[in-house]
């Protein structure tokens, strides 16, 4: 009975519909490792950003965008007991079938995370393909990297979390954002109500181990550049490891993808939004 449970529920997960996936794809994998949980990519500046992008950094090329996502884009303000949350939604902000959360770095704001043409087009994809599959993307505004930045951000997941019931939800933060995402899975309700956190050139934090989200296994993604002057990857790539050796009795679901020669913001760039969240659905508590 058990046996006939799981296989039902399996089928029944939501997999991400694919949305230009040739023009995302990873580039060459150069070797893995740690059971095919580690992954390095052969990432190159000259080829994907100079030849990516129209202006590189600011503009890529038109091909690897559909900008008519923006009718399902709203501006709006959420207000919670830890205060106003400015923040912009795409896609269905009732009944959504998964939510995907992208907290920025220092200095950014919630434009950045729903600018179609920086980053290679890479939130672009993340839009449409939250627009495609009935789900829903955000991206907010927030104080600080402190309590009161994950209290707003916490409040603004219950919001949406109570809107769609059924959703599975994914926080994605990139840079210093990161002290957010592990705030977040330190709290006893949002630690418990999130299903996983993407890591994109981002910070480690040793409390994770004892968090409640890493008690119900959530699934976590590294995405890290091998040259990243900000956060070296090899104490993100330790911290990785540690994580499955705390976890032994089980297979704890967590992947590094490692861009060989990239910097602090190339994980944004590069990120396979559709597969790491595919793999994340599949492993979600």
């Amino acid at each position: 009975m058990s046996l006939l449970f799981l296989s039902v529920s399996s089928a029944d997960a939501l997999e991400l519909k694919p949305f230009k996936d040739d023009l995302f794809a990873y580039p060459a994998t150069l070797s893995t490792g740690d059971n095919g949980a580690y992954t390095v990519l052969d990432y190159r500046e000259m080829r994907d950003i100079n030849q990516r992008d129209e202006v590189p950094e600011k503009r890529v090329h038109a091909q690897y965008t559909d900008p008519g996502v923006r009718k399902v884009q709203q501006d709006l303000m959420l207000k919670t007991d830890a205060g106003d949350v400015r923040h912009i939604a795409v896609g269905k902000t009732e009944g959504a079938a998964i939510i995907v959360l992208y907290l920025h770095g220092q200095g950014g704001s919630r434009k950045q995370g729903v600018d179609d043409f920086t980053f290679g087009g890479n939130f672009n994809r993340l839009k449409n393909l939250m627009a495609e599959n009935g789900g829903l993307y955000l991206s907010p505004d927030f104080p600080d990297f402190g309590d009161r930045g994950a209290a707003q951000v916490a409040a603004l997941i219950d919001h949406y979390a109570e809107k769609s019931p059924g959703a599975k939800i994914f926080v994605a933060c990139g840079s210093m954002g990161g002290i957010l995402c592990w705030k977040l899975a330190a709290q006893n309700d949002t630690g418990r109500r999130i299903d996983g956190l993407l890591l994109l050139g981002s910070l480690w934090d040793e409390s994770f181990l004892s968090s409640p989200a890493f008690r119900r296994h959530v699934p976590v993604f590294f995405g890290q550049g091998s040259k990243d002057p900000v956060f070296p990857v090899e104490k993100q790539e330790a911290f990785f490891r540690s994580i499955i050796a705390r976890s032994k009795a089980y297979p704890y679901p967590t992947r590094f993808v490692r861009f060989e020669t990239g910097t602090h913001g190339t994980p944004i760039r590069m990120v396979d939004w559709r597969g790491t969240l595919n793999w994340m659905l599949s492993k979600a508590p």
